[in-house]
């Protein structure tokens, strides 16, 4: 019983730093095309905002993965605690540099800050992630993870409605850069007073039992080697989606609204991850079998018309907004919520069941218009909730001494999110946007490939899973 009172306050703590990261993460969808139109960008240039942040999670990765090989696990030297703090210090200076590079008017000072702000989330990553899944049973570790990713997307959800009345509404010109100082300088305080907050608060040390090895030795494991390249094809799936949103929703034969309103359609797809994740950390809570699968059924439903209450209290007298339409989207959370049952808590099946309904989705929404187009492709958050903690805990299962630093390249893998939207920017600027959808599939098929696989690897080493 003193354990679980242990572990209930530290994991509290830790849902504000996956919120945090969601909530920033996101803003970053409102960058785009806010900078677009300020500094007059192309598709591509646009998202080397996208690059330039994700691309940071390589470069702390990998420096981490070095100094890891050639000393030892740092978090497991510095502590987990330490390691926190150093990482909302970090980030709070990212944030911070927002307002000289708004004084400057430079979009290359502009990626430095973003830049600097990733390197913080790369160690904040790093250390989180794991420290989750010890927070408890490792049976459990993959839910405990669901359950933080739905605070991270509740971040996710209602950023673009903030970042949309501060930094794209009619108070903060859309042509005005000064619009990002004030969020940001409020966001360094927040991180500011974090630091306080994880100063002061205790929380429980592992580090004997991740001790790891100098050199390489977690790359022998061809569960964690696949799974690099899947958290690499999901994340930058599940960011390119996003990042285009609001230039898909903007096209005339899907809806042809300004960027200002159709953040709205940004935040539900960031929603939909918060449906997603909540639903599938219900088996967190030691409930009945029964009782389980009627909470199952009905937080997807309950999430989704909290969102919609969200929505309606934003928009006001918006009548860009069409709740109306928002209805179509309850058939596509029921069969999300359908096809949660058939996983049946089990990662890889779960990750190749929705592997394959997200290349249906975008199948769907490439060859169709409308309605039917747009709510296909914000429907992909559904079954994108359920990714990295599958992942994730598939990747480091039987890795023992070497999960720190499994860990650590699975968070360098983050780069897919750095290097998939430039790409699909690149076939954007060519195709146009609707028809550049089709990157995406291509990193749902390896997601597909890796669920298929890695239960056959880990059968082969005697890994329960």
């Amino acid at each position: 019983m003193e354990q679980k009172k242990n572990y209930s306050l530290p994991l509290a703590f830790l849902t504000m730093l996956f919120f945090m990261w969601g909530f920033i993460t996101c803003l970053n969808d409102i960058l785009i095309p806010h900078f677009k139109a300020i500094f007059v960008l192309s598709y591509f240039q646009s998202m080397l905002i996208q690059f330039a942040f994700f691309g940071a999670y390589f470069v702390g990765s990998f420096i981490y993965f070095i100094i890891s090989s050639i000393s030892g696990d740092p978090i497991n030297k510095i502590g987990y605690k330490n390691g926190i703090l150093l990482g909302l210090l970090i980030s709070a200076i990212g944030t911070f540099l927002f307002y000289p590079a708004a004084q400057m008017e430079s979009f290359s000072f502009f990626l430095t800050a973003l830049f600097i702000l990733a390197l913080g989330f790369t160690l904040l990553q790093i250390t989180a992630n794991p420290y989750v899944i010890l927070l408890g049973s490792p049976e459990t570790g993959s839910h405990r993870l669901n359950l933080a990713g739905a605070i991270n997307s509740f971040g996710t959800t209602i950023a673009p409605i903030i970042g949309g009345v501060f930094i794209l509404s009619n108070t903060a010109s859309w042509n005005d850069i000064n619009s990002v100082k004030t969020p940001y300088i409020v966001l360094t305080g927040i991180f500011l007073l974090l630091i306080i907050v994880f100063k002061l608060v205790v929380l429980p040390k592992f580090t004997n039992e991740q001790n790891i090895e100098k050199g390489v030795g977690a790359l022998k494991y061809p569960q964690l080697s696949l799974g690099i390249l899947a958290i690499f094809f999901y994340v930058g799936a599940e960011v390119t989606v996003g990042s285009f949103m609001t230039s898909f929703v903007g096209l005339k034969e899907i809806k042809g609204i300004p960027a200002g309103a159709a953040t709205i359609y940004v935040a539900l797809y960031w929603g939909s991850l918060m449906i997603g994740r909540f639903t599938g950390s219900v088996s967190v809570f030691n409930l009945s079998p029964t009782l389980k699968k009627f909470v199952t059924a009905v937080i997807p439903v309950a999430v989704f018309f909290f969102i919609l209450l969200i929505f309606k209290i934003r928009a006001g007298e918006n009548e860009t907004i069409d709740f109306e339409s928002m209805m179509i989207y309850l058939p596509f959370i029921i069969i999300s919520t359908a096809a949660f049952f058939i996983g049946q808590d089990k990662p890889a099946r779960t990750l190749l069941l929705f592997s394959v309904i997200c290349i249906l989705l975008l199948i769907l929404s490439i060859f169709s218009s409308g309605e039917l187009s747009l709510w296909s492709l914000i429907s992909l958050g559904l079954y994108n909730s359920i990714m990295w903690p599958a992942i994730f805990t598939l990747a480091i299962a039987g890795l023992g001494k070497h999960t720190s630093q499994g860990s650590s390249l699975l968070v360098m893998a983050i780069l897919g999110g750095a290097l998939i939207p430039p790409l699909q920017g690149i076939l954007a600027d060519g195709v146009g946007v609707h028809l550049s959808f089709v990157i995406p599939i291509f990193c749902y098929v390896y997601l597909a490939f890796y669920a298929w696989k890695v239960p056959r690897v880990l059968s082969a080493q005697g890994v329960t899973y």
